[in-house]
């Protein structure tokens, strides 16, 4: 019989252990550019924290995710090459964060890769590290033991006897470098504060989603006096409040498609070049990620079409105009960046009617024609360069 109490506590035990488990911590703010959390709210179910789709989680592998749409983290930082001597290759890797494993646009660009060639043909053996012999005691953290807290004192020791290589990389030394020991002979301190009673909590402030209730108490009972210390502790705590409602999440419109090619509206009539063959061409996009009753995209168009000639590849003269504008300063950093501009060859289209069809429809011109301006004016050139100055330091 007693037996059958000692298992069946057991069982409770484990029971109750495993509901608590699944919980991630909640924050409140999740950084889209360096994928942290912010604010945590505390530990809860992933599927109610995910309520909200501007919160994050962490997971038990310490990362953060995003309780929003799908989006890629920064690019890590290039591994070291893979093989010590020889021919090689160094990677660098980003990571999706996104509710319930989203994938992100272009999916597969988890990886990049480049070759590297290792430099370390010959090395010596790794040195392990060693510690040092522990320092002297230092002074008690206080000179007087509070009401349930004794002072404590420090040692510490350095691995540094010898120290771990670092080519190659030699092993640590295990174990703690400090140690610390309660300072029990000292006389107690003067009365020191106390806290008074929690208040009681304040109400949900969210409407969707889940949301921190506060609850404050004072250093009051008694307070501190005659150099006593202050209240240990925080003056405040909180706790999760859920309204079982998923906050709404807004559609976002996708990027338009490139312009698809320009075709004839009889099948298999070929209108390159030609000036009095026109034909259309259309482009896409799709509303995202909108779920629980958010806003549908702004505007209905889903597609767009338009008439045009293609003129991809046809010779065609021209006549050198303006200076495109300068582009943006390249490298962003250093004293090398510049920036360019090049002169624009203004392609005659004159031979084109300007509208095709009878709803006189403004044509566009599809391709990249085979432009000729021929040679520029003494003196004049195509191509323009810029020194951008006072530029910050590469990193």
């Amino acid at each position: 019989m007693e037996g059958q109490r000692v298992l069946l506590l057991v069982l409770v035990v484990v029971l109750a252990s495993v509901q608590r488990s699944g919980g991630v911590r909640c924050f409140a703010q999740f950084d889209l550019s360096l994928g942290q959390c912010d604010e945590e709210l505390g530990e809860v179910d992933e599927e109610d924290c995910c309520q909200n789709p501007q919160y994050g989680y962490q997971t038990t592998d310490g990362v953060c995710q995003s309780c929003g749409p799908p989006v890629w983290s920064p690019w890590s930082p290039w591994s070291q090459c893979n093989v010590p001597c020889g021919e090689g290759v160094m990677q660098r890797n980003r990571k999706c964060f996104g509710i319930g494993g989203s994938e992100c646009e272009r999916p597969k660009e988890k990886v990049e890769m480049i070759p590297c060639n290792g430099t370390c043909c010959q090395r010596p053996c790794p040195v392990a590290g060693l510690w040092s012999s522990w320092s002297s005691w230092a002074q008690c953290s206080s000179s007087c033991i509070a009401e349930g807290r004794a002072p404590i004192r420090n040692r510490r020791r350095t691995c540094s006897n010898p120290a771990p290589s670092t080519d190659p990389p030699g092993l640590g030394c295990r174990g703690d470098d400090s140690e610390d020991q309660n300072c029990d002979n000292l006389p107690h301190c003067a009365v020191n504060g106390s806290w008074g009673s929690w208040s009681p909590f304040s109400s949900c402030p969210v409407t969707c989603g889940v949301g921190l209730q506060e609850s404050f108490r004072r250093c009051d009972s008694p307070a501190p006096k005659h150099g006593g210390w202050p209240c240990p502790g925080e003056g405040r705590r909180t706790k999760i409040c859920s309204t079982n409602t998923h906050c709404p999440v807004d559609g976002v419109w996708s990027e338009w498609s490139r312009w698809g090619p320009c075709r004839s509206p009889f099948p298999g009539r070929d209108i390159r070049c030609r000036q009095t063959a026109g034909g259309s061409q259309s482009r896409e996009r799709l509303c995202l990620h909108r779920v629980h009753n958010g806003s549908i995209c702004s505007g209905d168009s889903l597609t767009e079409s338009r008439v045009c000639y293609d003129v991809n590849g046809c010779y065609m003269k021209g006549t050198w105009g303006e200076w495109n504008s300068w582009s943006l300063c390249f490298p962003p950093c250093g004293v090398k960046s510049k920036r360019v501009r090049k002169r624009r060859c203004d392609v005659d289209y004159s031979g084109y009617e300007p509208t095709i069809g009878r709803r006189k429809e403004v044509a566009s011109f599809s391709g990249t024609p085979n432009d000729d301006c021929g040679p520029l004016p003494d003196g004049e050139e195509s191509e323009q360069q810029q020194n951008c100055v006072n530029a910050p330091a590469c990193p």
